[in-house]
């Protein structure tokens, strides 16, 4: 398969003398305004303040930081818009990096805006297209020079990094844009947009579809990481946080995810940063896109040393921080006078969040300015769907019912937990085949394969079974919804704190290949079990074996649950009347099988599901903090309140009854320290 820009691993034989002190110098781009392209984008001009505001909270000086952007975009203070990211501008940058690195400097790249793909120039394309980045000033193509005119071309990007690796200096590359056409199908009107620019478009003259570069390219030389915003056959999106219609809400997902991580933790590689910001990504569900990274420098340290944030300031009412930050509607902070005073002053409730600020409510007196950390996060909002679209008008399927259905509920609001006809979704709902489909926020229906995406089979029931089947579908939406958003809450809002390195539960994932008897059961396999990572890829009758170790002096309370392409959530472990109290050293193993028999057409049918591994310190002379009750059909609002705060906290997020957003945790000290690590299983078919 082939990368961003088809850059080999290569080793540098030999290693320079480093200077005394070594500097990061750093170019960023972000192309917001085409000048003749119909294709701008929102997020690179909010991408852009947040990467060089990272860059300062790890130390760069500002000086050190070049700028390329729109007018307009945000920045850092001390980090001007040096002039539009044109072609030129953004080559002769690099130009000038190669001449004003030395040895031992770490030099950093930053891109976001469209890529495409164009006709390889040279031969050295295996799958016969280039790969191309979009500046400020692209326009189409010219057949008089055989490119994208003002594009620019991996085969130059690579010239221009090698000459940057030729003075000793590393290089880090983050690539927040795609390459990838995909046959993937988005019928709707989106909350989301691809970083990719269709080469029709461009005029670009196509013979055939096409296809995915798969070639060897060149090799750098020299020491380098480059982070990419998604796989190579994925498209790459950004989205809004809070109201779409204002374009100062509009981020890169993997932006958004990997600029606090790097904001945030003070040590740590950059494939440690790649990882946390993949799970940033997906904690409200598997992401549209999986990030991906290549080079020799991913196990080495990030440059800087960050600080990180656990109070925000405010000014009058007014927190510095909102949706961006994790934080959420009903969220209660303490207040403090103080980055450092450990005496709060007063107790809040955030309301009216924006991407970047929130209101502060309170009966006490606050004063005009200081900081506010969260000691309980909010409950999760309800789960929108937007407009059901329905994908084929002669598919010769009759949705009158199902659609009449969906529009009562909606004009009655009788849903808890779910929004329908949300005009900002984080589901969009599709009549396709006969089943109600959803897609995620990208509107992207069925992402990995026909019939992936979640769904409800309409063919064949009646108006009563088909009234209970879709009350039963929805609850399972909004159910999961909420466990995945409360989860992402509580580990946020916990009093731990965000961490990196928060669990003490070491965790290692094997595949074991499946094999099918011959009464088409599964039969016990051959295959020796193979280390995997997420997302990890199964058929019917394949075995994932999951170990956990605790390598914390402090004993872990651990739950695992699992949750299936149609939503269902199960309890894997414990079993019933076994205790989940991992101590110090010892170690759980536990084993899945695959259930995705073929179906009438001889086939299984394709799906994304997910293992969710749940852990927090035990608490001396406490309760088992045990959560299977998270899981269907037990009912959530049931889940026992004696595990303390946070099963408290869990139980009222998942509670069908709007009372529980009443749920107060003082005197507890705030949620305890949670660790939650998903893993993301793609069902495949076979050919």
């Amino acid at each position: 398969m082939k990368h961003r820009f088809t850059l080999a691993v290569a080793v540098l034989l030999g290693t320079l003398a480093a200077p005394l002190r070594a500097e990061t110098l750093a170019l960023v781009v972000g192309v917001s305004d085409y000048f003749h392209l119909d294709a701008d984008l929102r997020g690179p001009a909010n991408d852009t303040a947040l990467v060089t505001q990272m860059l300062i909270a790890r130390g760069v000086d500002p000086q050190r930081i070049r700028l390329l952007a729109s007018e307009g975009a945000g920045h850092a203070p001390g980090v001007p818009i040096l002039q539009a990211p044109t072609r030129a501008a953004i080559l002769s940058e690099l130009t000038r990096l190669s001449q004003k690195a030395q040895a031992g400097d770490t030099v950093f790249f930053y891109f976001s805006g469209h890529g495409s793909q164009a006709p390889d120039q040279n031969g050295d394309e295996a799958g016969g297209y280039d790969e191309i980045l979009l500046p400020a000033d692209a326009t189409g193509w010219k057949g008089a020079i055989g490119a994208v005119e003002n594009a620019i071309v991996d085969d130059e990007m690579a010239t221009h990094f090698q000459a940057i690796l030729d003075t000793g200096a590393h290089l880090v590359a983050v690539l927040d844009a795609c390459h990838s056409a995909t046959g993937f199908r988005a019928l709707g009107q989106q909350s989301a947009v691809a970083r990719y620019v269709d080469p029709v478009m461009l005029g670009i003259p196509q013979a055939g579809p096409f296809e995915e570069p798969d070639g060897a390219g060149r090799a750098l030389q020299g020491d380098f990481a480059f982070l990419y915003s998604s796989q190579s056959n994925q498209r790459s999106f950004e989205y809004p946080l809070g109201d779409a219609d204002d374009p100062a809400n509009w981020y890169g997902d993997f932006t958004r995810a990997l600029m606090g991580v790097l904001t945030a933790e003070a040590a740590l590689s950059w494939q440690q940063a790649l990882q946390a910001a993949t799970d940033g990504m997906s904690r409200n569900g598997p992401a549209a896109q999986s990030p991906d990274a290549e080079g020799t420098l991913l196990a080495a340290g990030v440059f800087g040393q960050a600080t990180p944030k656990k109070r925000y300031a405010f000014d009058g009412d007014q927190l510095q921080a909102g949706l961006l930050h994790g934080l959420a509607e009903g969220a209660v902070v303490q207040i403090f006078a103080s980055l450092t005073d450990q005496t709060a002053l007063a107790r809040a409730r955030l309301t009216g969040l924006q991407a970047n600020s929130a209101t502060l409510l309170s009966d006490d007196p606050l004063p005009s300015a200081g900081y506010a950390m969260v000691t309980q996060p909010g409950l999760p909002q309800p789960v929108r769907l937007g407009v059901p679209i329905r994908a084929d008008a002669m598919d010769g399927q009759d949705y009158g019912a199902l659609t009449a259905m969906l529009d009562g509920l909606a004009q009655a609001d009788a849903l808890e937990g779910v929004r329908l006809n949300a005009p900002a979704f984080d589901m969009q709902p599709y009549l396709v085949d006969g089943t109600l489909a959803l897609a995620g926020r990208d509107g992207i229906l069925d992402p990995h394969g026909p019939g992936s995406s979640p769904r409800l089979d309409l063919n064949g029931a009646e108006y009563p079974q088909l009234q209970l089947h879709l009350a039963d579908f929805l609850e399972r939406v909004a159910r999961t919804g909420r466990l995945r958003i409360a989860l992402s809450m509580a580990e946020q809002g916990s009093s731990g704190g965000f961490s990196l390195f928060s669990t003490g539960i070491g965790q290692s994932l094997r595949h074991v290949a499946g094999q099918i008897g011959k009464d088409g059961d599964c039969a016990d396999p051959d295959a020796a079990q193979t280390p995997v990572s997420a997302p990890v890829s199964v058929q019917h009758c394949d075995q994932l074996w999951l170990s956990l170790r605790n390598t914390d002096l402090e004993a872990q309370d651990v739950t695992v649950l699992y949750v299936d392409r149609e939503l269902g959530v199960t309890a894997i472990w414990p079993e019933p009347g076994i205790s989940n109290r991992i101590a110090f050293g010892e170690e759980q193993e536990i084993g899945l099988l695959i259930q995705n028999p073929a179906g009438a057409d001889g086939r299984g049918r394709a799906g994304i599901e997910e293992l969710i591994v749940i852990s927090t310190p035990a608490r001396d002379g406490a309760p088992r903090t045990e959560l299977t009750a998270l899981a269907d059909p037990i009912q959530t609002r049931d889940l026992p309140a004696t595990g303390g705060a946070l099963q408290a906290y869990l139980g009222a997020a998942l509670a069908p009854d709007e009372s529980a957003r009443d749920l107060s945790l003082s005197g507890s000290g705030g949620l305890p320290k949670l660790d939650v690590k998903r893993y993301s299983v793609h069902l495949n078919v076979p050919e």
